[in-house]
C-alpha cells in the first residue's frame, strides 16, 4: 500500500483546509485509516481514523466539531476536511492505513504534509 497526501499549506487562524490522501496497491485488504499529526516537539497524535467497512469514524477531542474525515472508495482516497483552524493545529499531517492479512495487520504511512495556522 503506498499513501499519497495533498492539501496542506498555509492558512490563517479561522480558515480551512481539506487535506487529500491517495492509496495505491492493494487496497482492498485496507480495514483502518486515518490521520495523524506531529508538532515540532511532540508525539504524533491521532486526529481522526475511519473504517473500510462501516465507515465509522472516530476523533480527537481537539479535532470534534471541527474537523471531518470521509473516504471515496471508488478514488481509494481519504480526506480531512478542517475547519475554523487554530494556531495550535500547525503540524506535519499524514496519513495513516492499516492493512489486514489475516492473521496479520500491516502499518503504512504516508510522507506528511505541512499544515500552518498563521495568528
Amino acid at each position: 500500500v503506498q499513501l499519497v497526501e495533498s492539501g496542506g499549506g498555509l492558512v490563517q487562524a479561522g480558515g480551512s483546509l481539506r487535506l487529500s490522501c491517495a492509496a495505491s496497491g492493494s487496497t482492498f485488504s485496507i480495514r483502518r485509516m486515518g490521520w495523524y499529526r506531529q508538532a515540532p516537539g511532540k508525539q504524533r497524535e491521532l486526529v481522526a481514523a475511519i473504517t473500510s467497512g462501516e465507515g465509522s469514524t472516530n476523533y480527537a477531542d481537539s479535532a470534534k466539531g471541527r474537523f471531518t474525515i470521509s473516504r471515496d472508495n471508488a478514488k481509494n482516497t481519504m480526506y480531512l476536511q478542517m475547519n475554523s483552524l487554530k494556531p495550535e493545529d500547525t503540524a506535519v499531517y499524514y496519513c495513516y492505513a492499516r492493512e489486514r492479512i489475516w492473521p496479520r495487520e500491516y502499518d503504512y504511512w504516508g510522507q506528511g504534509t505541512q499544515v500552518t495556522v498563521s495568528s
